[in-house]
């Protein structure tokens, strides 16, 4: 199997601000981020789409008119009460609390990074990584860095390191559970 994992396009919202699974709109640079995405995929021989249910997601896995699973697996780390607040109002000592630890201390009403990369591996468990098919799973930022974390054996906590810009395509090539990144991997 060969997968592209797409980060979305860019989100409509104001930078300093909280966000995981808030159902954000996209911005008016779309048309252009998704034509430089389809340019880097080979849509044409493209056999299936996931994708998180999330809009950011959805309306550009919309635009490769293939057949779409929406799985909620494939969402943003949940930012629980943080969600859509400006990161300078957060509680500061609920904030720290959760920088010193962000891979398993879980946000108020949240989850941490340890259960988003949970979610991530189990959806690529349901994978069939032996099959000849290609195709896209389009995601957010946390997601496919836990995944990249996974199979470069990355602590979670350096996962960071990891560049991912919005539009960003990394290529994966799957056979009997291994995996091996062919392409757009950057670390840093």
């Amino acid at each position: 199997m060969e997968i592209y994992l797409v980060r979305h396009t860019t989100p409509n919202i104001e930078k300093g601000v909280c966000y995981g699974q808030s159902d954000l709109g996209i911005t008016e640079s779309f048309a252009a981020e998704v034509e430089k995405i389809h340019q880097q995929i080979p849509i044409e021989d493209i056999t299936k789409v996931y994708s998180s249910p999330l809009q950011r997601c959805k309306l550009l896995a919309k635009t490769f008119q293939k057949e779409i699973t929406f799985d909620n697996r494939l969402k943003e780390l949940n930012f629980g009460d943080w969600e859509l607040q400006p990161w300078d109002l957060i509680h500061q000592k609920e904030l720290n609390r959760w920088m010193n630890d962000f891979v398993n201390v879980e946000v108020p009403n949240g989850e941490s990074y340890v259960m988003l990369q949970q979610r991530a591996l189990d959806f690529f468990s349901s994978l069939d990584t032996d099959s000849e098919e290609k195709n896209i799973i389009v995601s957010h930022a946390g997601w496919i860095r836990s995944i990249l974390a996974f199979i470069h054996k990355i602590p979670l906590k350096d996962s960071f390191s990891i560049q991912l810009n919005y539009g960003h395509i990394i290529t994966i090539e799957t056979t009997q559970q291994q995996f091996k990144i062919t392409s757009g991997l950057n670390l840093s």
